[in-house]
């Protein structure tokens, strides 16, 4: 069947227009082959229907003629002219006028702003390849941190590692997808539907989703810190794994099985279509609800520092267990909300500078936040160096007072 055009990237529409006129052309070229034509009858010659790679012409008996009207896209100007071609017995006869003389083309900018716009992109992917590779340097660092000392072992730092964890996976799924998707120029990407990028993409649209959901975790265990002083936060920590990583998993699967079944087109890379609301919708679900715990925090917090009851030594606590998680919940979801409320075509430089640009560098504000800026690990940090120096001092002084004596 003809391929449609559905929700694709505006650049590839030409493409896409002029393989649906060449399918549909083929299609009734092969039904006349199969069915008797009345030009082929005998006694009697004419021209079959054809594809020119710009227009199909309709079969006409010999010495008659055709005429077509220029491709009704945006890259061609509103022209009444038609291209006409004869039927003769040798076949069809070129077209008059030629289409570059007929069908004059839209003004699509100098090669100064082609070389200065493809400049413009290399140096967004550079910014951004740069703040990823920063950020997975800090972000495993941060891991290896908390992993290796035995204090930092609680329940709000295993909740730090998955968010970690889900920063890595993002800046991984970027360069996994560029990889798949601009590694060859050679490959027409209006077309590309392979396997190994609709992998690709969704693996990205995991990661991401499971970006924002252990932020949302964060909100939760800071905001159930706050309510339930004296429980066990333990209790809760397979509850917060399976909202991280379970709901986008679910999610995921949801989008990937409707694309299959309603628009198994291109790359799955596209933002227009209607299904990606399958993921954008819990997206927008979880900062809202990030957003609300956020103004329930910091209530409950101002009624903790006013109160007469707590200690300072509690106060500061509070302070040190809040202003990390406050900071990112409107800092992640301003951007994405003010983005979500605009077709997906408006302020496309904007939507890339903050998404791919700024977004690069989340990890390492995320990483710098809650391990690197953290009183308890600097703390634990220089405890064990403190030790490590200690015990470096007394085995130079047991070599020493081993070589005295010998």
């Amino acid at each position: 069947p003809p391929p449609k055009v559905r929700a694709t990237h505006p650049d590839c529409s030409v493409v896409l227009y002029f393989q649906e006129q060449e399918a549909e052309c083929l299609e009734i070229i092969r039904s006349e082959s199969q069915t008797s034509d009345p030009l082929r009858s005998p006694g009697q010659q004419g021209c079959p229907t054809e594809w020119d790679g710009v227009s199909c012409w309709s079969a006409v008996p010999v010495g008659q003629s055709r005429a077509v009207a220029c491709p009704d896209i945006v890259v061609f100007k509103k022209s009444k002219a038609l291209i006409w071609r004869n039927c003769t017995e040798s076949g069809w006869s070129f077209p008059s006028p030629p289409y570059y003389n007929a069908c004059e083309l839209e003004a699509i900018g100098s090669n100064n702003d082609t070389e200065a716009k493809a400049s413009y992109f290399v140096t967004m992917k550079v910014l951004y390849t740069c703040g990823y590779s920063t950020s997975l340097a800090a972000l495993f660092l941060a891991i290896g941190i908390f992993s290796c000392f035995r204090k930092l072992h609680c329940t709000r730092n295993s909740i730090h590692i998955h968010f970690f964890t889900s920063f890595i996976l993002r800046g991984a799924a970027v360069f996994i997808k560029d990889a798949v998707l601009f590694s060859d120029e050679s490959i027409d990407h209006c077309t590309m539907s392979t396997v190994n990028c609709k992998a690709a993409i969704a693996f990205f649209q995991y990661s991401v989703l499971a970006n924002f959901y252990w932020l949302l975790v964060e909100g939760m265990y800071l905001q159930t810190l706050l309510l339930l002083t004296f429980t066990s936060d333990k209790r809760y920590i397979w509850w917060y794994i399976l909202i991280g990583w379970g709901v986008p998993m679910l999610t995921v699967c949801v989008w990937v099985v409707t694309r299959l079944q309603y628009d198994n087109y291109g790359c799955w890379d596209d933002y227009t279509s209607i299904y990606w609301w399958v993921i954008k919708a819990p997206i927008l679900l979880a900062i809202f609800v990030n957003f609300l715990i956020f103004l329930n925090v910091t209530r409950m917090l101002a009624q903790k520092i006013r109160s007469p009851d707590i200690s300072k030594n509690y106060k500061q606590q509070y302070m040190r267990l809040t202003k990390s998680t406050l900071l990112l919940i409107p800092l992640f979801g301003v951007h994405y909300v003010v983005f979500a409320l605009f077709p997906e075509h408006i302020g496309v430089d904007a939507r890339l500078y903050f998404e791919l640009v700024l977004g690069s560098y989340q990890g390492f504000l995320v990483a710098l936040l809650y391990c690197f800026l953290n009183g308890e690990v600097q703390a634990e940090i220089k405890r064990n160096w403190g030790k490590w120096q200690s015990s470096m001092e007394s085995n130079v002084f047991n070599l020493a007072t081993q070589d005295f004596t010998a």
